[in-house]
C-alpha cells in the first residue's frame, strides 16, 4: 500500500452508482441506514415522438433499495427530472431504466448483491431483506423475477445440454397444494470437467406427466442431442425419458446409488442384529438339554 497512487474520494464510484446512470449529491446518514440523494446523469431532452428540444417542468423522486455499505441498507433517492416537448407537448420522464427496472423497488446494484448473497454466500431471504431494509416479500419477488428473467427467459440458455439431472424437492414451508417440485440441471460441464452443475428449470409437481410435458415442449433438435438423463429411482423419471427420449441412457446418480447401497446395508446390519439374540437363545436351550 506504500505504493498505491490515491484518487479523490468519490461517493458515486464507492457506491457503485457510475454504472447505473446515477451521481450522487448528497447523503444522509442514519444509525440503521445510509440515504443517498442521486441525480440522473442522462441530460438527453430529446422528444421520442417528434425529435424537438423539451424543456424541465418539474421532476418526481424515485426511492430504491440499493445493496449495502458495511451491512448497513442504502437507499437511493433518485431525483428524476420530467420534461414537456415544445414542439407536440408529450411529456416524459429521464430515463431510469440503467438503474432500476420500472417500477422496481431494488436498484439493479441491491438486486445483484441478493442474487450473489443466495447463489454463491448461501444466505437466506430473510437475511438479504435484512441487509437491503426491506420486507421478505419484495425481496423474494425481486430475486424470482430476477432468476427468471436470467435463467428461464434465456433462449440460449439450453445450447449445448447434452447431460441433464432430474430430481424432486420439497418445499417444506409450502402450506397448500403440491409440496413438490421436479428440478433439472444442466449436469454437461460436471461430465466434460469444464464447470460446476447449472439449474435449467423447476416445474410443480413431482411425476411422470410433469416431466413428460417438460421435455415434449423442448425442440426435437434438442432432444436428439441429448446422451444421459441422470435421476434417483422414481419410475416416473424413467418411463418419461423412455418415452420422450428413446436415444438417451437413463442411469441413476451417483448420490441415489450410495443411498441405495447404504440402505441395504442397513437393512443387512438389522437383520443380522435380530438374528443374533435368537440363536444365542437357542444355544442356551440346547446346552440346558
Amino acid at each position: 500500500m506504500s505504493d498505491a497512487t490515491f484518487a479523490d474520494p468519490d461517493l458515486t464510484t464507492f457506491a457503485r452508482l457510475d454504472g447505473l446512470g446515477l451521481q450522487v449529491v448528497g447523503q444522509f446518514l442514519e444509525p440503521d441506514r445510509a440515504i443517498l440523494a442521486c441525480r440522473v446523469t442522462d441530460a438527453n431532452r430529446t422528444c421520442r415522438r417528434c425529435g424537438a428540444q423539451g424543456a424541465p417542468r418539474d421532476s418526481v423522486t424515485r426511492r430504491l433499495a440499493h445493496e449495502p455499505l458495511g451491512w448497513r441498507p442504502t437507499v437511493l433517492l433518485v431525483t428524476v427530472g420530467r420534461y414537456r416537448c415544445a414542439g407536440c407537448g408529450h411529456v416524459w420522464r429521464q430515463d431510469t431504466s440503467k438503474a432500476a427496472e420500472p417500477r422496481a423497488r431494488l436498484s439493479r446494484g441491491g438486486l445483484r448483491w441478493a442474487l450473489e448473497g443466495i447463489v454463491c454466500q448461501h444466505l437466506t431471504v430473510a437475511r438479504i431483506a435484512e441487509g437491503l431494509g426491506v420486507s421478505w416479500n419484495t425481496a423474494n419477488d425481486a430475486v424470482l423475477a430476477e432468476g427468471r428473467r436470467v435463467l428461464i427467459t434465456d433462449p440460449h440458455r439450453l445450447d449445448g445440454v447434452q447431460v441433464i439431472g432430474v430430481d424432486e424437492h420439497v418445499w417444506r414451508h409450502t402450506r397448500r397444494g403440491d409440496k413438490y417440485v421436479t428440478v433439472i440441471i444442466d449436469l454437461t460441464p460436471i461430465r466434460d470437467g469444464t464447470g460446476p452443475a447449472r439449474l435449467l428449470d423447476m416445474i410443480e409437481g413431482r411425476s411422470k406427466q410433469a416431466f413428460k410435458q417438460w421435455l415434449s415442449e423442448r425442440e426435437e433438435a434438442w432432444r436428439k442431442d441429448l446422451q444421459v438423463v441422470a435421476m434417483d429411482g422414481f419410475t416416473g423419471f424413467k418411463t418419461a425419458t423412455t418415452e420422450e427420449l428413446p436415444d438417451a441412457v437413463a442411469v441413476m446418480d451417483p448420490f441415489h446409488v450410495v443411498r441405495v447401497r447404504h440402505e441395504a446395508l442397513c437393512v443387512r446390519a438389522e437383520v443380522r442384529g435380530l438374528r443374533r439374540p435368537a440363536v444365542a437363545a437357542a444355544r442356551v436351550k440346547l446346552r440346558a438339554a
